[in-house]
């Protein structure tokens, strides 16, 4: 597939500037935090960090796969640290935060897939924090899905995400390591176990898929009972990355948010900049 390098205007963005800017960067380099807007290098930054909200990456910054649409490191990571729950909650608590999106790389080392390590960090946190919302975005827990599950039914997240992030045609090329059947398992999973917690998945468009594919996924995921999607644009994050093979105008993203809202889905965000944790804290988007 020919790539395509010139950025169309829609997705042109200042760069980031500003006291709320500087004063969350501060912040989350005292107390020693990662975030994926950081190690994922999300266009986003600029403008969340601008508003005072972040997406923290636990677990450490070195993912143990390989995915061509991120730009993460990848390699044997380090073990846990143990005090990073309480720099959450601590972060937490000194930015006043009320709603808290909480995501790791892939700890396909760890024997629960780093579930306990989430689970740690909610608890924490909501003892400095009592009225604090989460939302997770976590791995598929490979090989322990129903230990991860277990773990993480100790503090209910207020939503629970996991990313199918492709059509499954293109895994072999963006999400070699993963696996669609269980991405969506795990999203079944946690909907049997806790129907009141919803259960939220993100996409990406431009990496060559077809209106059809990307329509048959969001059926898949209605039929695990999956409440809300995020669809984005994707934008090449280094150069060993995959290259982009369309830019989607807004005018599509607006349309694929109707067809997801007719498929069923109560909570959609659909434009080019919409990652999975953009605007996560709104109650509803449409």
């Amino acid at each position: 597939m020919k790539s395509i390098r010139k950025l169309p205007p829609w997705l042109k963005r200042p760069l980031p500037a500003g006291g709320t800017y500087s004063h969350t960067d501060e912040i989350l380099n005292n107390f020693g935090l990662e975030t994926i807007c950081s190690n994922a290098n999300c266009p986003n930054r600029g403008e969340c960090w601008s508003r005072g909200t972040a997406t923290v990456l636990i677990m450490g910054s070195i993912c143990t796969r390989n995915c061509k649409f991120c730009s993460v490191a990848k390699g044997k990571p380090k073990p846990l640290d143990t005090t990073e729950p309480s720099r959450v909650a601590q972060m937490a608590e000194k930015m006043q935060i009320k709603y808290l999106v909480i995501t790791s790389v892939d700890r396909d080392d760890l024997a629960d897939g780093g579930a306990s390590h989430f689970r740690d960090c909610m608890i924490r946190t909501r003892e400095l924090c009592p009225d604090i919302r989460f939302e997770i975005l976590t791995p598929d827990f490979r090989g322990c899905q129903k230990e991860a599950v277990e773990i993480l039914s100790e503090v209910k997240p207020f939503v629970f995400g996991h990313n199918v992030e492709t059509v499954p045609s293109l895994y072999h090329l963006a999400r070699s390591a993963g696996n669609y059947k269980q991405s969506l398992d795990l999203l079944y999973m946690v909907k049997q176990n806790h129907p009141e917690i919803p259960t939220k998945s993100s996409l990406m468009l431009g990496l060559g898929e077809t209106d059809n594919e990307l329509i048959e996924v969001l059926k898949n995921l209605r039929s695990v009972g999956c409440d809300r999607v995020t669809f984005g644009q994707y934008l090449k994050p280094s150069d060993s990355s995959l290259d982009v093979v369309e830019y989607v105008t807004p005018e599509k993203f607006d349309w694929w948010k109707e067809k997801c809202i007719e498929l069923g889905f109560n909570w959609v965000m659909s434009s080019p900049f919409t990652r999975s944790s953009y605007f996560a804290e709104q109650e509803n988007t449409i």
